[in-house]
């Protein structure tokens, strides 16, 4: 069988850890004997985060804009034993939250289901794609501590230099301080993206914040939410028969926990952040989640939901044998290649990025699979395989549906 051709590269986004190692392993199986891959490459390891101080993470992001479409693989965002285990000039910043900052979208994750792992809340039978905001909160926050008695004022300063103060906390001892910030062009672009998805999927759309506690902040995002949606939205929702729903966070949780899914649940970028690894585990795990970021200009960039697998990474570095999923990793190829196929009208292209993910999905569901997957799954005998022998084995599977 001849290689599908590409005509418009995509951005390619290494990462770190064992999702590096699945990365690599995932071109050479399940790719590269296909596809005539075309990528404009990025390494977004920590050690060449850390050599180009950064700058290749805003690089990726502007080819993505350039291109339209990313495929990226898991990253670390350092902490305080990063910094000494890797030498770091400094604690660099989420990449994810570069990316989306630079491309002010919306990132949508939906649980993978398959038959056999039923999930952990009973009713659930339908999947809860989480609409996460992509930009702004502690993502870009500004904090410091404080080392003794002061008094810590909101300050803004207008373009004609009049100040506007407002007391944060008059401190008597040390502690700490956090300041965070939205945009209203950006939320308002966060809910459009949000009532689109909803009207081309025609599903509802639920909406949650704190804004009885944040009377500013957070009601700036109900209030966008809903102008929006009474003025531009309303008929063509009711024309569609879905609906669109708005409820403080904490109840919004009991709702979804009571609720059947299948409905798109928009959230905050922290809340979204939490969130969306409670949905994934409640349905099964948290790499059977997929995850795709949308700009309000129409490009996208997927990834998986999870992190860089950091145990399996050392046992790798042991020479141990590793199990680990790589499903969510697969599908963010899978989605990568579909969409660019469809921006490049390549049918053959989408096709294979249709046949990828169901090949994952026919994998398990035949009995074939990881560790992890195999301790939730309802397969009587399930064949356990390492990291690349189930790769492998969606190989097989994807040569049969092609």
């Amino acid at each position: 069988m001849s290689k599908i051709q590409m005509t418009t590269p995509l951005v390619e986004m290494d990462g770190d850890e064992m999702t590096r190692i699945l990365w690599q392993m995932i071109k050479d199986e399940l790719i590269l004997p296909f596809v005539d891959l075309k990528t404009e490459y990025y390494d977004l390891g920590l050690e060449n985060r850390n050599n180009t101080d950064d700058k290749v993470t805003v690089e990726s992001a502007n080819a993505t804009k350039k291109y339209g479409v990313a495929v990226k693989c898991a990253t670390i965002t350092p902490n305080a034993a990063r910094m000494t285990e890797y030498n770091l000039k400094e604690m660099w910043k989420s990449p994810n939250g570069t990316i989306r900052s630079i491309l002010d979208g919306t990132v949508f994750r939906t649980p993978i289901l398959v038959k056999g792992i039923k999930p952990y809340v009973s009713n659930w039978t339908k999947p809860i794609t989480i609409a996460r905001h992509a930009y702004g909160d502690v993502y870009k926050n500004t904090e410091m501590k404080i080392e003794d008695a002061c008094k810590a004022e909101l300050v803004v300063t207008d373009k004609n230099g009049k100040e506007t103060r407002q007391l944060i906390h008059d401190f008597k001892g040390a502690g700490v301080l956090q300041g965070q910030h939205n945009t209203v062009d950006s939320i308002t672009s966060f809910a459009k993206s949000c009532f689109n998805y909803a009207l081309a999927t025609k599903q509802d759309l639920w909406f949650s914040t704190k804004d009885t506690i944040s009377k500013k902040y957070d009601h700036t995002f109900k209030d966008i939410f809903q102008d929006l949606y009474d003025n531009e939205y309303k008929d063509a929702f009711e024309k569609a028969g879905i609906t669109y729903f708005y409820t403080l966070i904490d109840d919004a949780v009991a709702r979804v926990i009571r609720s059947e899914g299948g409905f798109i649940w928009a959230l905050k970028n922290y809340d979204g952040d939490v969130m969306s690894d409670m949905v994934a585990t409640a349905y099964g795990d948290l790499s059977m989640m997929t995850s795709v970021l949308v700009s309000p200009d129409g490009n996208y960039e997927y990834e998986a939901a999870h992190g860089t697998v950091q145990r399996h990474y050392y046992k790798h570095l042991k020479g141990e044998e590793t199990s680990t999923n790589s499903i969510a990793t697969i599908a963010a190829w899978a989605g990568a290649l579909k969409k660019r196929g469809e921006l490049d009208k390549l049918p053959e292209l989408v096709h294979f990025g249709d046949c990828l993910f169901d090949a994952c999905v026919k994998t398990v569901e035949r009995g074939k699979m990881t560790k992890s997957l195999s301790s939730i799954s309802e397969c009587k005998e399930p064949v356990i395989l390492n990291s690349l022998d189930f790769i492998k084995a969606i190989r097989e599977t994807l040569e049969e549906l092609l």
